[in-house]
C-alpha cells in the first residue's frame, strides 16, 4: 500500500482525531466540538474547515503557498485569544502524532512508518507558515493597541468616564452620584 493510498483511506479517521485535539485545547471544548451552526460556532466552525481544508491540500501534494489561506483561517483565531505562541501553533504539529497513532493501529498501514518523512517535512513547512501567522497577527494587535492608545480612544473604550474620574479626585476618592 502507498503511502497517499493509506492517508487518502484514513482520511476521517485523521481528520476527526486532529480537530478534536485541537478543539480540546479550548476551555470550553463541549461548545466547540457540539455546535454546528457556523454563526453560533464561529471558532469551531473555522477551525474545522481550515484543518479539513489543510489535510485535503497536503493528501493533494499542493504547493505549500495554497496553505497560507487555511492555515491563517486557524491560527489568526488562535492569534486573538490567550494562547502562547507554541499553544498557537502546537496543532499543526500534532499532525504527525495523529497519523502515526491511526497508522500503527492499523497492521495493513503499520509498515508505511517508516515512510512519513515527506509528510513530516510538509507539516514542518505548515507549522512555521503558522508561527509566521501568528507573529503578524500578534503584530497587528499591538500595532491597534498602541494607535488607540495615542489617538486616546483607549480612554474611552478602556477607562471609566473622565468627568467621574475627576469628580471622584475632588471628593477625596469619594464616589458621588450627581441627580
Amino acid at each position: 500500500m502507498l503511502l497517499t493510498e493509506a492517508l487518502s483511506n484514513k482520511k476521517q479517521e485523521i481528520l476527526s482525531l486532529w480537530i478534536e485535539r485541537t478543539l480540546n485545547s479550548y476551555l470550553s471544548p463541549g461548545f466547540f466540538k457540539t455546535a454546528k451552526d457556523p454563526f453560533a460556532n464561529p471558532v469551531g466552525s473555522n477551525i474545522a474547515t481550515g484543518l479539513t481544508a489543510l489535510l485535503e491540500l497536503l493528501l493533494s501534494d499542493a504547493d505549500p503557498q495554497a496553505f497560507t489561506g487555511p492555515v491563517d483561517q486557524v491560527v489568526r483565531i488562535r492569534a486573538v485569544q490567550d494562547f502562547t505562541p507554541a499553544q498557537a501553533v502546537a496543532p499543526f504539529l500534532e499532525l504527525k502524532w495523529i497519523v502515526k497513532q491511526v497508522f500503527s493501529s492499523d497492521k495493513r498501514t503499520k509498515e508505511l512508518m517508516v515512510s512519513l518523512d515527506t509528510l513530516d517535512c510538509e507539516i514542518d513547512r505548515m507549522a512555521l507558515t503558522a508561527f509566521n501567522i501568528y507573529s503578524e497577527c500578534r503584530e497587528q494587535l499591538y500595532r491597534n493597541r498602541i494607535r488607540e492608545l495615542k489617538s486616546g480612544s483607549a480612554v474611552l473604550t478602556d477607562a471609566a468616564c473622565p468627568s467621574a474620574l475627576l469628580r471622584q479626585e475632588l471628593n477625596g476618592g469619594e464616589t458621588t452620584r450627581e441627580q
